[in-house]
């Protein structure tokens, strides 16, 4: 398949059916050329990431909706406006390899109007993009319940952070520790021409200059460095288990903090990591195994653990909580138009019975690290708040100076530091 076509096939299916494209691209990348991989990647990334300023772009440029099987058209215009607008690309390639994606969609009659967009684009191309950017929740390409809730939680920096979640992230790579401290490694990637940085408070956290292959980090098949972003290595430096300890991972998949802990303490008593999601637990399996880990993978529902486990209470519980993800979104655009407003008051209830079930099974003296990928106060600081008033066995843990009992947890926001964004939050429990 070429690429412009499988690029509109891909968001046609993310922005109409509401399919993940973490999902779809995988699979539509083994239809491509392999020298077109990256491209494809790149145009299904950069249309959703300003998906609603190209789709303002298009509405007035267009006699009447697309609907119906023709929709993929309507997709298929933004890719074409995205390279006109976002790339390198020649011009003249953009819109001959755009139009031509028609007939591969069986949509040749189309190929006229499709032309006649495009070229529209160009020769007013700063008359649309002012009337567009006259409003700041299509200037930052975000939907409007997402930007105004932004805008509500964070008043000084919303601007900030919307604009980080259009950015490209950087590539963190996490040292095993066991195997390298992070200076030796960093003077491993030094000696293949690989620069990077380390982070001020994650201790294992290296940022490449530039995103590289896997394959060409030492060691990386020898389970040497894994791939996370430095807000997500937070977890297990924030956990810190103890050597003898039962610890519990919950929520698990794909396994990378999972990894990380048995990494800082491999003499823990057992690592109990359990998900819902019997595909993602694979992921866990595969990650364990290249770096040469045992952990006991349990397939479960977090919210009922009496159905999976029932052996001790666990001296440590890491609660990597379902959320919105919307700390994440530079590395996941499609969640800006996949995620709903209804969706935040169900999840912050799922996270509620999931922090009270696992709360029961937790040794009294034990801590457990609440941890989500959202920068939403309903999922954190007021999921937090809400949990201590009704637990009175459960005490408050400050994390960072920010971390107070009348806004508790530490909130890590996109793009600071070059991080994700982050929540966490540390609780004991009474013994």
């Amino acid at each position: 398949m070429k690429t412009r076509a499988a690029a509109a096939n891909i968001l046609h299916q993310v922005l109409n059916q509401g399919q993940s494209l973490s999902t779809l691209l995988p699979r539509y990348q083994t239809e491509v050329a392999a020298k077109d991989r990256a491209l494809l990647q790149e145009l299904c990334f950069g249309t959703l990431r300003w998906y609603s300023r190209l789709d303002a772009m298009t509405k007035p440029l267009l006699e009447k909706p697309l609907k119906g099987k023709y929709r993929v058209v309507h997709s298929l215009i933004l890719v074409g406006i995205y390279q006109l607008l976002y790339t390198r690309i020649p011009a003249h390639a953009a819109l001959a390899e755009t139009v031509n994606a028609c007939k591969i969609l069986k949509a040749e009659p189309f190929k006229g109007m499709v032309n006649g967009v495009l070229r529209n684009v160009q020769r007013q191309q700063d008359e649309l993009t002012a009337k567009v950017d006259a409003l700041p929740q299509l200037r930052l390409a975000h939907p409007n319940w997402l930007f105004k809730r932004i805008q509500q939680a964070y008043p000084d920096q919303w601007q900030g952070i919307l604009t980080a979640n259009n950015e490209h992230p950087p590539m963190w790579i996490r040292v095993n520790q066991s195997l390298h401290s992070t200076e030796q490694y960093l003077a491993l990637l030094q000696q293949e021409g690989l620069d990077a940085t380390p982070d001020e408070q994650a201790h294992s956290a290296l940022r490449l200059a530039r995103p590289a292959d896997v394959t060409t980090l030492p060691g990386f098949d020898q389970g040497h460095s894994s791939v996370q972003d430095a807000a997500a290595q937070m977890a297990a430096q924030l956990l810190d288990a103890q050597a003898g300890e039962l610890v519990l991972d919950a929520c698990a998949a794909p396994g990378g903090k999972t990894a990380h802990i048995l990494e800082r303490q491999p003499a823990l008593a057992q690592l109990v990591a359990v998900d819902m999601d019997g595909e993602r637990l694979k992921r866990v399996h595969q990650n364990l195994e290249r770096i040469g880990l045992q952990a006991t993978v349990l397939q479960g529902d977090a919210a009922q653990p009496a159905d999976w486990w029932q052996g001790k209470a666990f001296d440590r519980i890491l609660l990597d909580a379902p959320c919105s993800a919307t700390g994440v979104i530079r590395r996941h655009p499609d969640i800006k138009w996949l995620r709903r407003p209804e969706d935040i008051a169900q999840l912050a209830t799922l996270q509620a019975q999931i922090l009270d079930a696992l709360w029961q099974q937790l040794k009294p003296g034990g801590t457990l690290l609440y941890a989500t990928c959202s920068i939403l106060p309903d999922e954190n600081s007021e999921q937090i708040k809400a949990f201590l008033h009704r637990t009175p066995d459960a005490l408050h843990q400050a994390l960072h100076a920010s971390d107070t009992p009348e806004q508790p947890g530490w909130q890590l926001l996109p793009g600071a530091e070059q991080r994700d964004g982050f929540y966490y939050a540390k609780l004991s429990k009474l013994a």
